[in-house]
């Protein structure tokens, strides 16, 4: 592949707000718009991509990184791992000490490489503003916000994109998931915009919210790879393919410009 891809970080400023699961459907959906798809797990101490897609214990970033420091590196494909045809994991450590040892530089590097292997690089991140995150952020072609109902969530989010507004980077989109507290509604639209100063790009609604969610993980399955899940759910089905196509739109203009 010579051309280069588009690089997504979903980031969100706390934890437990459906990051991993969001960026699982994000990669059916662009698998089911035929596109090459590598899901990098940078929540380097915990990661739970290759855990929630059953993908076996292999070469990781930790080995990327190690090859690469002793000048043994040959080829990118050696260190990822086949979830389906389109779609390929590059894993986080499985022993959490191996995270200390990887250079944040390493984010730099391994996003390069990525971007010439695959036409979109989807990328998995703890909620902290570690140096290795913020490098991330500060690479990649978009950044997906995840935030929900919950003040605590809505605080720290604000401060997140206060931060990014002093900075002028405005290459992100706020995505509200309402599907993972689906009975707390605190505050509406208009509120939470008020509250996190920015708007709202893209909503997941209560309708998302998936009682077997367990059932799915330990099966190891994408909702949206699902046949009958753009039916079942047909508006998030929507809105994800939205988001999805919204990116491919925005790098468009960007070559034209």
């Amino acid at each position: 592949m010579n051309n280069k891809g588009t690089s997504i970080c979903v980031f969100s400023a706390k934890g437990g707000v459906g990051k991993t699961i969001t960026t699982l459907n994000l990669a059916g959906i662009f698998e089911v718009l035929n596109k090459r798809v590598l899901i990098i797990d940078f929540d380097l101490s915990g990661g739970g991509i290759s855990v929630a897609l059953n993908i076996p214990n292999g070469k990781s970033i930790y080995h990327l990184a190690y090859d690469y420091n002793n000048n043994q590196y040959r080829e990118f494909s050696d260190y990822v791992t086949k979830y389906d045809d389109k779609i390929d994991v590059l894993a986080s450590p499985k022993d959490p000490r191996q995270a200390g040892k990887i250079d944040p530089k390493y984010v730099e590097i391994i996003l390069d490489k990525a971007v010439f292997n695959y036409d979109v690089v989807l990328i998995d991140t703890t909620h902290d503003l570690t140096d290795a995150n913020i490098l991330t952020l500060d690479l990649v072609d978009h950044i997906l916000f995840m935030v929900t109902n919950d003040p605590l969530d809505l605080k720290n989010m604000r401060s997140l994109i206060s931060i990014f507004k002093d900075l002028n980077l405005n290459n992100y989109k706020v995505i509200l998931n309402e599907s993972i507290f689906p009975f707390k509604n605190y505050f509406g639209i208009y509120d939470i915009k008020n509250i996190i100063k920015a708007n709202i790009d893209y909503v997941l609604s209560k309708d998302f919210y998936i009682k077997n969610m367990d059932t799915i993980v330990m099966n190891g399955k994408i909702i949206t790879l699902d046949k009958k899940a753009s039916s079942f759910f047909a508006k998030d089905y929507t809105t994800l393919m939205g988001i999805c196509t919204d990116i491919f739109k925005e790098g468009e203009k960007h070559e034209d410009a």
